[in-house]
């Protein structure tokens, strides 16, 4: 004679492994921890940075459909696709210039890098009145004064409001005149601050016309790198999140010998609750 089981005890929907997790988990399952994408939509109108005739240009996003549910694949839609891996919202490796070649491509980029906390710096009003606005270390050292010191180990997360520009290439690149972070203050936020990295909401981590300047051109670029040091780029959303506090998560494709790659970029922030 069988014996039928003993009925499964019932376990709360809302339960979690008792692990240094729990926390996290149960505020994302009652709302009091919030996923915020900081992701622009990747498509055929993604704007994209334009370069001097004389230089490599990158492709612009297209796709080609393998098959929709047609006589190619009845039960499948898939498509193949063609981009640079500095499109839309990109994560850039230290490899991706001269100062760190020698450096991480984004294959290689420790994993404990990819996540981190996040200041947001915001300066929209200056770059509305200012399309060439560029941060300073003064401005930094005065935002610390007012909200606590940049995160060790974390992302400086640089507001613009450029994100409302995101819908069109022409006003997007503005002629390259968007707003940037001056050669000084990047020096000295790459070399001499405990942060792994930036993020901005402009087409590059570098201002518009920084390929200009004088004294060091592509300074974002020139610094971070070569300190081992990342950028996020097209950012969006940033004014969802706190000054201070939220983790940011970065998934970027670990391109063997990649200089970067397309990335989907999340935010961990206090939420409202259940």
């Amino acid at each position: 004679m069988s014996t039928a089981p003993a009925p499964a005890t019932a376990v709360p929907a809302t339960a979690v492994p008792d692990t240094a997790l729990a926390p996290l988990l149960t505020g994302l399952l009652d709302g009091s921890v919030e996923v915020v994408d900081l992701t622009s939509p990747l498509s055929e109108e993604t704007p994209l940075i334009q370069l001097p005739p004389e230089r490599g240009q990158p492709w612009p996003f297209a796709r080609e459909v393998i098959s929709h549910y047609d006589e190619a694949g009845p039960t499948v839609y898939w498509n193949n696709i063609r981009l640079s891996e500095h499109t839309g919202t990109h994560f850039d490796a230290p490899v991706h210039w001269l100062t760190g070649r020698n450096l991480d491509d984004v294959s290689q980029v420790p994993p404990q890098r990819l996540v981190g906390p996040a200041a947001v710096l915001d300066f929209s009003a200056e770059a509305a009145a200012d399309p060439d606005f560029l941060l300073t270390r003064a401005h930094v050292e005065a935002w610390q004064q007012e909200h606590g010191p940049l995160p060790t180990g974390g992302w400086l997360l640089y507001r613009t409001g450029w994100e409302a520009r995101q819908g069109d290439q022409d006003t997007f690149l503005n002629g390259r005149h968007t707003p940037g972070i001056a050669p000084e203050c990047a020096r000295w936020l790459a070399e001499e601050t405990r942060i792994i990295g930036i993020g901005v909401e402009t087409v590059g981590t570098d201002a518009g016309l920084a390929g200009e300047f004088e004294d060091q051109p592509y300074p974002c670029h020139w610094y971070f790198h070569g300190a081992d040091k990342y950028g996020i780029t097209q950012l969006r959303n940033l004014h969802r999140l706190p000054a201070q506090g939220a983790v940011l998560i970065a998934a970027p494709l670990p391109i063997v010998g990649g200089s970067g790659s397309p990335a989907r970029i999340l935010a961990l922030v206090p939420g409202s609750g259940a």
